[in-house]
């Protein structure tokens, strides 16, 4: 094949120097072999690229990420343009509301947190003696409590692959304290954030596209993404928005049975809890419920429980499916649950620091070394991650010095968040055609939009989603990025769109008088 490409490329060369016989000395060809062939690879290469996009893996062109899509990629080229071109649009800044990272949004790191991770990542600050006066005595102390559990005090090296071993025990300590059920430190991976553990399920469980992963529509788009890119099966079950976004047992089965007729092996169930993108909180019921579907099912139960601080009504609380478990009398050999926990999210928000962990609990030994397996073949975690995630599962407690200052943080951000939500959702629900549930807690709002027929006609004449459409105009009008609810799956004609409630409250007022404006002038524009 390669001598067939190159004596291609060389009857194509060799045409083209005799076309051009006037102006090309004879002896060329014959005087430089070597550059001949040099070019005739060249040329080769260009009539044949190694690589393009028919000749990919598939599995990626299925996979699709709308948090960081289309509108996301324009919102970027718009701010490259308020900074070379100031004043070119009707708004001075970029708005990012599409995605969960509240730094980027000003909210400020927890003080604690950030000391121990200085202190660790650069010890010598502890013999100094002006550290006694810069740092905290507990984030002092907590800091040679961690440097001690970490092999030759070297953060900069590898660790174990499932984390470094002391502070696994210190996170088993801190689920164990919330759940009021022991943690075993040998069932935690850490991980650079959730995201990663969630594609090591993926991966584990999917062998081809005939395993399922019931996933809940709306779904955060990771869910989606990795059971594409490893060939499996996404099976929809969709959440009752009237209902408050309710998770309904018997949807559940209507879609595992239709699944399971199609010949799709149905290997876990996926719930984000809370909710993501929708910010339901589950009751205790609801939850034992699901835990007695997946029992009687043989399915994996994959928690997603990465917004387990963010709850902002009073009559609900963040209960573990492990925890449920476990007061139900189900045990080890009962039932197999994977719990995800990330830094990114919470009030933390140390989404850069990349540090999360999953708790797998129900496996057998021999499967336990498979999944051992696969997180070996990625060495280890990042360390800053592994010590922020021991933190976040043991904070300051009573009596500490640190505990005041950390517990004013703590509570400032989440009643913040909290008045925000409120906030957005009352200014959502005053709009034409809008209608909102909500948010009982994580970090966003899933606004249900009914459009004009003509706003939906307009849509596709350019070929897009109608939310898609309408977070464009709105974007190119005000400078706000929501994603379209196309991109998280949504019951079929009916059109949403996701927006964080994190911008600093101070802009809140704006941006609900923008997204108002905005929209009063989008509705008359289309109006029926």
């Amino acid at each position: 094949m390669r001598r067939f490409v190159a004596e291609k490329a060389k009857r194509a060369l060799s045409s083209y120097l005799l076309s051009s016989s006037r102006s090309l000395p004879s002896p060329s060809l014959t005087s430089s072999p070597l550059k001949f062939y040099s070019t005739a690879a060249a040329m080769a290469s260009k009539l044949n690229p190694p690589v393009t996009v028919d000749t990919l893996n598939p599995k990626v062109l299925k996979c699709e990420y709308a948090v960081r899509g289309e509108i996301v990629t324009h919102a970027q080229r718009l701010q490259e343009e308020l900074q070379t071109q100031p004043g070119s649009h009707p708004f001075d800044e970029i708005l990012y509301c599409n995605i969960g990272n509240p730094q980027s949004l000003a909210q400020q790191p927890i003080t604690f947190f950030r000391e121990v991770l200085a202190l660790t990542d650069h010890p010598a600050l502890l013999d100094k003696s002006e550290s006694a006066a810069l740092f905290s005595s507990d984030s002092i102390e907590r800091a040679w409590q961690i440097l001690d559990v970490i092999p030759g005090r070297a953060t900069g090296a590898y660790s174990h692959s499932q984390g470094v071993k002391g502070l696994r025990d210190a996170i088993a300590a801190g689920i164990a304290a919330r759940d009021g059920f022991p943690s075993n430190p040998d069932d935690i991976f850490l991980t650079d954030g959730a995201s990663p553990a969630v594609h090591m399920m993926m991966q584990l469980l999917i062998r081809t596209e005939n395993d399922g992963i019931l996933c809940p529509i709306p779904q955060y788009p990771l869910y989606s993404a990795s059971i594409a890119l490893h060939g499996g099966s996404l099976v929809p079950y969709y959440l009752d928005e009237g209902t408050g976004w309710g998770l309904e047992i018997s949807e559940l089965k209507k879609q595992l049975e239709e699944a399971r007729s199609k010949g799709i092996t149905v290997r876990a169930l996926v719930v984000i809890n809370p909710g993501n993108p929708t910010g339901q909180v589950l009751a205790e019921e609801n939850q034992r419920q699901i835990v007695e579907f997946c029992k009687k099912e043989g399915l994996v139960l994959l928690a997603d429980e990465v917004y387990q601080e963010n709850i902002y009504v009073d009559d609900k609380s963040f209960n573990s499916f492990k925890k449920i478990a476990r007061s139900m009398g189900y045990g080890e050999d009962d039932l197999a649950v994977v719990s995800f926990q990330s830094v990114s999210k919470g009030y933390y928000g140390e989404c850069g620091k990349r540090g999360g962990y999953m708790e797998i609990t129900g496996f057998s030994a021999d499967v336990r070394e498979q999944i051992y397996k696969v997180a070996s073949v990625n060495l280890c975690s990042n360390i800053s991650g592994q010590i922020l995630a021991s933190l976040v599962m043991n904070p300051p407690k009573v009596g500490d010095e640190s505990y005041e200052s950390y517990m004013a943080e703590k509570d400032g951000i989440l009643q913040s968040l909290a008045r925000r939500a409120q906030a957005l959702e009352e200014a959502f629900n005053s709009m034409e055609g809008v209608t909102c549930n909500k948010a009982e807690g994580a970090m966003y709002l899933f606004p249900r939009i009914h459009l004009p027929q003509k706003a939906i006609d307009a849509a596709k004449a350019v070929n897009k989603a109608p939310d898609a459409f309408y977070a464009q105009r709105l974007l190119e009008a005000t400078g706000i990025v929501v994603v379209p609810g196309s991109g998280f799956g949504q019951v079929p004609g009916t059109w949403h769109f996701r927006c964080t409630i994190l911008p600093q409250e101070d802009k809140i007022p704006g941006i609900i008088s923008h997204f108002k404006a905005f929209h009063e002038s989008f509705m008359s524009e289309y109006r029926d």
